[in-house]
């Protein structure tokens, strides 16, 4: 094999290496064969709280350990591949394997990312924002841009997601969205999200074509379960009511079911309008407060390693995470990490691993953050 493809090789062993100690292999073998015999236990479900604990530690060991072995099995047959079509002669065979063995390169960064994301509220579900900046429609317009993107990314994931507010901007795009995303890690992988993100590009709604800088928002928050005790008073909180807003027909309520609760002494504001009761509406609002204000004392405790509050501050320039530049040339650029595309429209459709991993391989690592230039 060729010294590129030799190193690949040894970077995935390692990569295999480092997840099985992460593991703790051989105990988290026993561990799963526990969890399997204790699902199919009639009594388990006799305490749901502690069933859903056990249940979500059985999915997170079996995904790690099946990641590790589709990772042993891949490298091994494609190794394999290469040395049967040299000797063989048979070009075509080994291009295919080092391809895939380059792939297979990229998938074992990601499972070693994922295999880290061990904060308490890294496996949850969660919510994320989005709030157009200053700029009216043009800001209005790249928010519900990055909204389809996010929805795009967690799809591809096989995330589940479900709007739970929305407000229409007056001409195009929106004001602001709440969704919840559901799947495993969904909060930690999505965490790193939060900030501002500017976009550069010949606007659309300019008769003379000229070419604008819009930022929206994204702030993201987990889904606290009961396990996690949030307390809050309710006469710290004020409640609205409002009609809800849509696209128009069968999505617009005729009663004043929306629901928005303010967290006085925080100033945190929840809204919800996905069902047509108030009272749900109502109850998930609380939910989203008690997310928000777990979420707020999760930064507490984190706000020494990074920056994430200063990020909510202000929608403009000087707190931006990530560049997305449109016009006079074409480029994705995270502030952070450094980390570029030259396919925008791809990232805008929801490719946003490269970014994520990077991001989360830089909290992780606990480096300060490096100073990166800004795209003109």
């Amino acid at each position: 094999m060729r010294t590129e493809i030799e190193n690949i090789v040894d970077d995935i062993k390692q990569a295999v290496s480092l997840l099985r100690r992460h593991l703790d292999w051989d105990q988290a073998i026993r561990r799963l064969d526990w969890l399997n015999n204790k699902a199919e236990d009639p009594n388990l479900w006799n305490d749901a709280a502690e069933a859903q604990k056990l249940m979500r530690e059985r999915q997170q060991l079996e995904d790690g350990i099946n990641g590790v072995k589709m990772l042993e099995r891949q490298l091994n047959d494609n190794i394999e591949l290469i040395e049967l079509g040299e000797e063989e002669g048979d070009a075509g065979i080994v291009k295919e394997a080092e391809d895939a063995l380059k792939a297979l390169k990229s998938e074992s960064g990601r499972l070693q990312v994922e295999a880290m994301l061990s904060g308490e509220a890294d496996g949850n579900d969660c919510y994320f924002e989005v709030h157009s900046g200053a700029g009216g429609t043009e800001s209005q317009d790249w928010a519900n841009m990055l909204l389809r993107m996010y929805m795009r990314w967690a799809e591809k994931r096989g995330f589940k997601v479900e709007i739970m507010e929305l407000h229409d901007g007056e001409e195009a795009g929106i004001k602001s969205a709440t969704v919840q995303v559901k799947g495993h890690n969904a909060y930690g992988w999505m965490k790193t999200e939060s900030g501002v993100h500017r976009l550069v590009r010949i606007s659309p709604y300019d008769s003379n074509a000229r070419r604008h800088t819009s930022f929206s928002s994204v702030w993201v928050y987990p889904v606290v379960d009961d396990s996690i005790q949030i307390e809050i008073n309710e006469s710290d909180c004020r409640i609205d009511t409002y009609r809800s807003s849509g696209a128009g027909g069968q999505h617009v309520n005729t009663t004043d079911s929306a629901v928005r609760i303010t967290h006085i002494p925080t100033g945190i504001v929840v809204q919800c309008q996905q069902e047509r009761s108030q009272h749900k509406n109502k109850a998930k609002a609380w939910d989203m407060l008690r997310a928000r204000m777990y979420e707020a004392e999760l930064m507490k405790r984190e706000e020494a390693a990074n920056a994430e509050a200063a990020s909510k501050t202000d929608i403009g320039w000087g707190h931006q995470i990530r560049s997305y530049v449109l016009q006079p040339y074409q480029m994705v650029k995270d502030l952070r990490t450094g980390v570029e595309s030259s396919a925008p429209d791809d990232v805008l459709n929801g490719d946003l691993n490269e970014f994520m991993e990077a991001a989360l391989a830089h909290r992780i690592s606990g480096g300060a953050d490096a100073a990166v230039d800004d795209i003109a």
